[in-house]
């Protein structure tokens, strides 16, 4: 979803200032503009014209429901995990663009391996739009814990890599579309 609702804040919501990462706290009855509702998670503007992020398990705060991710495989094998940390990976969004980072060509490699604890381990190698993105680690973080609440995964490792350098090529043609770049 991509749009402009106004909203007043049901409860009081912790959320992230858009680039910085910056964590902050915005109080019950704030009034704050949906900017985009991608993959779970808020992108909105405050009164005072800040954008920050609200993570879709506050999606109360807002009057949304939560999301869910309804088109994973069943199955434990390794296969399966992969196919479904790929589908996690696409309802990553970049909170300032609205396209997931699989897409958005953030996505270098997803492997699976057996894993000494009986489960299965994966492994990510992505990059950033830029280097100083402030909202990196949290687009690492949300890679990390959608995977790791996958059934059969026991561990997971997200490395952020910037060689070689993320450029516009990356994109899918589908990115591309969605942002009228062709």
């Amino acid at each position: 979803m991509y749009g402009r609702e106004s909203i007043a804040l049901q409860r009081e919501v912790h959320a992230v200032q858009i680039p910085e990462g910056t964590p902050l706290t915005l109080p019950q009855g704030h009034i704050v503009t949906l900017f985009q509702s991608l993959g779970g998670n808020f992108t909105v503007t405050t009164e005072r014209g800040n954008m920050v992020r609200i993570a879709g398990d506050d999606a109360d705060a807002l009057g949304k429901e939560p999301p869910s991710l309804g088109n994973l495989e069943s199955g434990n094998d390794a296969e399966t995990i992969e196919k479904n940390a790929w589908e996690v990976m696409r309802t990553v969004f970049d909170p300032e663009i609205p396209v997931n980072i699989v897409d958005l060509g953030l996505v270098y490699h997803c492997g699976v391996t057996p894993d000494a604890e009986g489960g299965h381990a994966v492994h990510v190698i992505m990059t950033l739009t830029a280097p100083g993105c402030g909202m990196g680690p949290i687009l690492q973080q949300d890679v990390e814990l959608g995977i790791r609440n996958l059934p059969g995964v026991t561990r997971v490792n997200v490395e952020v890599v910037f060689d070689p350098p993320w450029s516009r090529e990356m994109m899918s043609e589908v990115a591309k579309l969605q942002l009228g770049m062709f």
